[in-house]
């Protein structure tokens, strides 16, 4: 099972149009501009694993495909690991 963490080297900062994720380390600046995805990545240790995080938000099993593959590019951009 893949749990993911927030990179500890990573600042969440509120937006109105989300979230902007900062890298301390390699300096990334990525937006985040759904507010479920905002949700997830906040809260997402709190959980066994990501379909929990996920359903804990609100996103049905018809667009988790969606957001798996957001979750895998922000783990590429170290914005997230895994445990």
């Amino acid at each position: 099972m893949t749990r993911y963490a927030l990179h500890p080297q990573v600042g969440l900062r509120e937006e109105k149009f989300g979230a902007l994720a900062y890298h301390y380390g390699n300096r990334r600046l990525t937006f985040l501009n759904d507010d479920r995805l905002v949700a997830v990545i906040r809260t997402v240790e709190q959980y066994d694993d990501i379909d929990a995080a996920l359903a804990a938000v609100g996103v049905v099993a018809e667009q988790r495909p969606a957001f798996y593959r957001a979750l895998e590019r922000l783990r590429e951009a170290e914005v997230l690991i895994c445990e």
